[in-house]
């Protein structure tokens, strides 16, 4: 049985930072909202209650059992969680008399369990606007800063289990010793046995998709990235060929994706059947312009071929989808309690149309997790460390009517782009790097003609999981470089600019 900790989520943009921080501790864990019931079945080892906008002492504020919890197992509150712990014990939380936000040095006040190896003195994060002015009868001081009398505190007495709360951050990084406080939390306090590796997970997933699966059939939609084939060649390893996947060249691919893929595949020894429907896909393209009519149309015709493809497969009972932890947690608003689910973004709207019982054996993972379980099964550096690449693929970065003639001067101007970045040893420094062709044309001189061409717009960021992310500041000279190359190699492409923005305000994508 699989060792478990409960996040429970009251709302803070910082939630699923703590669910990383346990995962790299390699102790699994889940995140739920903090209304959801919940069991305290054996595999529980201990529940963490994490920050919120809110403030609690706000009419409505969200509140648990806390005192119920700990009768049951080890809790840690974080920020808002400990400002709850206070405040349920008849500790006193006010407004503090400025917003305590960013670093502050955290100053240990006694030894204990959860500061094991933390410096007598260590900086953290702090992000709130209330602050623990008074603690609970029985409640201990662990640790304080120049700014908040209550940094850290635990609660005395053996009637209970562990309870300890931080008023900081320790899940971020500017936390710089907070990965060893949770850690502390993890495995002192509640006897975690950090067993939860890429290995272990191979070896129990596979086991459980051959109980899920018995001797039925699976089909699958493949796209080329990390996911997805790292979701196929799980369900491989259950039940062999009986893995039927399909990949769909919609013509809006990069150069060269669809026979390289295809390749790949074919190493790892998946069952995988290439579709080419280039064709099918501009005609569905042609005349639109708007981002969301392209995208749509993407969408609706994929279905179309992919059940014309299924329909060729006897007896196929179950979808084999990629879908990884972010698009299924439950995030809480925080206006309220109620509770919005983050949709599928792999293949949107087959499991609707085909009525197949999903196969998603990735569903509890970060991308960055999915990857490290890619490479435990062996699956080529190339396939696992791809940037992310949207569905639409190159439909949303060429602004205004797809053409198969735009397609092939994207192409060429993207792989251009994206093999100079793997050659300077750039590659890897940037989450996500592509080309968007603009719909603007511009004079240029090539030699003695004058050039009236398209402008082609770069586009690298850093980033870990795609919700915020910043701009890559490429050297100059590389960016010189590549723009020469793209405009001497690619006819049709005068011009060439460098993206700046950051998300927020701006997207990754353009369209």
């Amino acid at each position: 049985m699989t060792e478990k900790i409960l996040i429970l989520d009251f709302g803070s943009q910082y939630t699923q930072l703590i669910a990383r921080a346990v995962r790299e501790a390699n102790v699994y864990c889940e995140i739920i909202p903090y209304h959801k019931p919940f069991v305290y079945d054996p595999s529980l080892k201990g529940v963490i209650l994490s920050g919120s906008p809110c403030s609690v002492n706000e009419d409505n504020a969200p509140d648990v059992n806390v005192q119920e919890m700990v009768s049951h197992l080890p809790v840690l509150g974080i920020c808002y969680g400990a400002q709850l712990t206070a405040k349920r014990y008849g500790g006193l939380v006010a407004k503090s008399n400025k917003r305590e936000y960013g670093r502050a040095m955290l100053q240990r006040k006694m030894e204990d369990v959860l500061l094991n190896d933390v410096s007598a003195t260590s900086q953290v994060w702090m992000s709130h606007s209330d602050t623990i002015k008074e603690l609970p009868e029985g409640f201990e001081l662990l640790a304080d800063t120049e700014s908040i009398p209550v940094a850290a505190f635990k609660k005395n007495g053996a009637d209970t289990f562990p309870l300890y709360g931080v008023q900081f951050h320790p899940e971020v990084y500017h936390s710089k010793e907070g990965k060893k406080i949770l850690s502390n939390f993890l495995v002192n306090i509640c006897g975690c046995a950090q067993d939860w590796t890429p290995a272990h997970f191979i070896t129990d997933t596979v086991e459980q998709l051959k109980q899920q699966i018995g001797d039925r059939k699976v089909i699958m939609a493949l796209s080329g990235g990390v996911d997805s084939t790292v979701a196929a060649t799980l369900i491989h390893r259950a039940i062999g060929n009986r893995l039927f996947g399909i990949f769909v060249d919609n013509g809006v691919l990069r150069k060269h994706e669809f026979e390289n893929v295809l390749k790949t595949y074919d190493q790892i020894g998946l069952n995988v059947t290439g579709i080419d429907a280039k064709e099918r896909f501009y005609t569905a393209l042609a005349g639109k312009d708007d981002p969301e009519a392209k995208r749509k149309a993407i969408g609706s015709l994929f279905i179309d071929v992919f059940q014309e493809e299924s329909k060729k497969i006897e007896g196929v009972g179950l979808l084999g989808q990629g879908t990884i932890y972010p698009d299924v947690i439950e995030s809480v608003s925080v206006h309220g309690p109620s509770v919005t689910i983050k949709s599928h973004h792999n293949v949107g709207g087959l499991p609707d149309h085909l009525h197949l019982e999903l196969v998603e054996p990735l569903r509890s993972l970060f991308k960055d997790e999915v990857r490290k379980v890619g490479r435990e099964l062996g699956i080529p550096a190339e396939m696992i460390d791809r940037h992310p690449f949207p569905g639409p693929g190159l439909a949303i970065r060429i602004l205004g009517e797809v053409t198969a003639e735009k397609v092939q001067l994207l192409q060429e101007a993207d792989h251009l782009y994206i093999q100079s970045l793997k050659d300077n040893n750039l590659y890897a420094t940037v989450w996500q790097a592509g080309a968007i062709l603009l719909p603007v044309k511009s004079v240029g001189v090539m030699g003695d003609e004058r050039t009236y061409e398209f402008t082609v717009a770069l586009r690298a960021v850093t980033s870990v999981d795609g919700m915020t992310a910043d701009w890559a500041h490429l050297p100059y000279e590389y960016l010189a470089d590549v723009s020469n190359s793209i405009i001497n190699n690619v006819r049709g492409i005068n011009r060439v600019v460098y993206d700046i923005s950051s998300k927020p305000p701006a997207t990754i994508e353009w369209e």
